[in-house]
């Protein structure tokens, strides 16, 4: 037997010893992929019909354990969240010598407040926010308008997501 075959079981048994080791280090570290999240309601009223309000509304039917109850039978559900407002702002960042826009940031803010139907704070007026920063080029104008629309979307998933986990930090009702 050479020296080459000799070595290859040991090295096998020297891989798989690093990933049990590496497995055990993580599951000892606390380290736990993120579950769907466990709310202290089983109905929720949500009204409106942005975008934002549609994502969030498929995003709690996608977790099974809430059930979105109709606006006109609020009164029946254990808990309400009323967006309040979605502001889109547009800041200019920078501009060339000629004056003319370089960069520019967009601001996606949302306020709500999730409270019961007999008007139990659960969660007082909140504000969350997203920006990203959108470069500009007059010659490309029409596409840096849809690249804006797409990192519209891309925070209003953020946003949403952050929702849930705000949602989902009510302990009790």
């Amino acid at each position: 037997m050479n020296k080459r075959n000799a070595s290859l079981p040991r090295r096998g048994f020297l891989l798989g010893l690093t990933s049990v080791g590496a497995t055990l280090g993580l599951a000892g570290c606390g380290f736990e992929l993120r579950q769907a999240p466990v709310f202290a309601f089983k109905t929720l009223s949500l009204e409106g019909n942005s975008a934002l309000i549609n994502r969030l509304r498929r995003d709690l039917r996608a977790t099974g354990t809430v059930t979105l109850v109709p606006k006109e039978d609020a009164g029946t559900a254990d808990a309400v969240l009323e967006i309040q407002g979605e502001d889109r702002d547009r800041f200019v960042v920078s501009t060339n010598s000629a004056g003319l826009l370089r960069e520019v940031q967009l601001q996606l803010r949302v306020r709500f407040r999730l409270r019961t139907p007999g008007g139990k704070e659960l969660l007082g007026t909140t504000s969350v926010s997203q920006t990203r920063d959108l470069s500009f080029n007059e010659t490309n104008a029409l596409a840096k308008e849809d690249e804006a629309a797409l990192l519209y979307r891309d925070m209003q998933a953020d946003i949403a997501q952050q929702l849930m986990r705000r949602l989902a930090a009510v302990k009790s009702l």
